[in-house]
């Protein structure tokens, strides 16, 4: 199994930056892909952000393109994403998902509240 600790997340105004941190409980070169997901105040449904394969490719939402990025450090076992001019719209709660197939998992979340 895969323990997936996120962090980075807190208060910003519009137009500020974060970057959020996904720290794995053992390498992340075996594992398929690493994705960021996040669910907005009020939605039962997780958002797909972006996400990142073994072999380095990266996908995002059309509504984050341009603005954040996904990247990892496999000597770290983390992935980070890079998130800049945030929008009011972002806020949400961003959670890590790894995906070993045929299982995947999640992490806890962590906050990210863009304010006016």
């Amino acid at each position: 199994q895969v323990q997936l600790v996120e962090s980075g997340g807190g208060l910003v105004q519009a137009g500020e930056s974060l970057r959020l941190s996904c720290a794995a409980s053992k390498t992340i070169f075996s594992i398929n892909a690493m994705v960021w997901y996040r669910q907005a105040p009020g939605k039962q449904r997780r958002e797909l952000v972006a996400g990142i394969t073994s072999g380095g490719s990266t996908n995002y939402a059309d509504s984050v393109k341009g603005r954040f990025t996904i990247s990892r450090d496999n000597a770290k076992n983390t992935v980070y994403l890079q998130m800049n001019s945030l929008k009011p719209e972002d806020t949400a709660v961003y959670y890590c998902n790894a995906v070993e197939a045929p299982y995947a998992y999640w992490g806890q979340g962590t906050q990210v509240t863009v304010s006016s």
